[in-house]
């Protein structure tokens, strides 16, 4: 596949067409670590300025900047932030049909390392707003794009250094675009567009269990590693309690009440934590995304027992990535879980980051709207991530994050099984039909009637 020279990159960053500024976009290895941003950062700001917008960039790392671009409204109402982030998660040991960063673009998909998370959401978002400067439409309130570095390593060189040192750039945002959600959904062949409104809360916890050390050829039975095959096993078997709480519910109900009655019935007996566990068993892959919504959950990532082979360990850890639904504590979290594991494991949290504990919903309504026009048979509902994005960094600013990077999906197309896999790839018309939904977001938003 020919590479496209900087002129007519610029052609097209200027044009903002989507479908072409993607595979620039995907082109740029900005595997995290090392994240290596600054060409594509520096490309991307060339673009915006040269389609009138007002750009800056700053960064904790030279090589590892953020951009924030703004296109001036008429001061009707507060800025919009429009949210992306440019790095991308690696391919180590991936095997791919295409080149994970050549961009190719092959039966009707544009293929690459970040396509879906999320350089296609930035590539839509640039062109939209560039659309509007081309224009000479003149948006309610400012459109502030930022585009960071860092959040696949947690944002700390990106969202976090921008909330923390230049707040003064989010001066007056109230609410924020950016991922995860918009994209079609579909149940019982009914299709369905969940915006994210709510994420989950990181709770990094290392369990500790302790037992007699020893020589490594005497046998050693119940010992320190046996006590952490017990734990492991224990967290294999066992959940934690189901506590549907406002977002999912609202989601579930939604969907529920669009489909047909032997539908629904399971559906909304998700809501139930009676019947959680055994309809989950039912539903099988097809509930499967609704379980992390339900309750607080934990999965074992690292274990560690042991420096020298001939010494049975006399300790031995499991880090946990633990998540835990708005409104719960960590404490809530250690209580649950320590009724799992036993009294005698030992439970340090290492980081938790807390997020909003309810969201503020005033925008839901246009961007529900505005995918309704695109799609009238469909349903848009709010949904609650069971990961996190760099919105919970912008929380803190009492900034508002709706996942919305819309995208019409075909049924056959798994998207989350796609996210960090290998042939990782969108459909070029999905990306046409996200920014034209965030133009008409942007054209609505603040005024009459929006």
């Amino acid at each position: 596949m020919r590479r496209r020279t900087a002129r007519e990159d610029g052609r097209l960053g200027r044009t903002g067409y989507p479908s072409e500024l993607l595979p620039r976009l995907l082109r740029f290895d900005t595997t995290n670590p090392p994240g290596a941003e600054r060409a594509c950062i520096e490309w991307l700001e060339g673009i915006l300025r040269s389609g009138g917008l007002e750009t800056k960039i700053v960064a904790a790392d030279p090589e590892r900047p953020n951009l924030v671009a703004r296109l001036p409204g008429d001061g009707a109402a507060a800025p919009l932030l429009l949210q992306g982030h440019v790095d991308v998660v690696s391919t180590a040991g991936q095997r791919w049909t295409h080149p994970p960063f050549d961009g190719v673009v092959a039966d009707g998909f544009v293929w690459g390392r970040g396509a879906l998370d999320m350089k296609a959401g930035v590539a839509m978002m640039v062109a939209a707003v560039l659309g509007l400067a081309a224009a000479g439409t003149r948006p309610a309130g400012d459109l502030v794009l930022a585009l960071l570095c860092d959040e696949e390593a947690g944002g700390d060189l990106g969202a976090r250094f921008l909330v923390e040192r230049h707040p003064e750039l989010l001066d007056g945002v109230r609410y924020g675009i950016g991922e995860f959600g918009g994209f079609s959904m579909d149940v019982a062949g009914r299709r369905f567009y969940p915006i994210q409104v709510a994420e989950k809360e990181i709770c990094w916890t290392r369990a500790t269990v302790r037992g007699p050390g020893g020589h490594g050829s005497i046998p050693m039975r119940g010992g320190t590693t046996a006590r952490l095959a017990a734990l492991l096993r224990a967290l294999d078997r066992r959940r934690l309690p189901v506590h549907p709480t406002d977002v999912p519910r609202r989601m579930i109900e939604g969907i529920a009440a669009e489909l047909p009655a032997p539908a629904r019935a399971p559906l909304r007996g998700l809501l139930n934590p009676r019947l959680t566990d055994g309809l989950l068993r039912i539903l099988g892959d097809a509930g499967r995304g609704f379980e992390p919504m339900l309750r607080n959950t934990v999965n074992a990532t690292i274990v560690h027992a042991g420096d020298t082979l001939n010494v049975v360990p006399s300790e031995a850890t499991a880090e946990l990535d633990g998540r835990l639904l708005p409104g719960f504590a960590p404490d809530d979290f250690l209580a649950e879980l320590r009724a799992v594991v036993g009294e005698d494991v030992e439970l340090e949290v290492l980081r938790h980051e807390r997020g909003r504990t309810e969201p503020d919903l005033a925008l839901f309504g246009l961007l529900a709207g505005v995918l309704r026009e695109r799609d009238p048979g469909a349903t848009p509902v709010p949904m609650l991530l069971p990961g996190v994005t760099d919105g919970r960094i912008f929380a803190k600013l009492g900034i508002q994050t709706y996942g919305f990077l819309p995208m019409q999906l075909p049924k056959e197309l798994r998207f989350t099984q796609l996210l960090h896999s290998a042939d990782e790839r969108v459909p070029v018309e999905a990306v046409g039909f996200g920014t034209e939904a965030i133009r008409a977001v942007l054209e609505r938003y603040g005024r009459p009637g929006a």
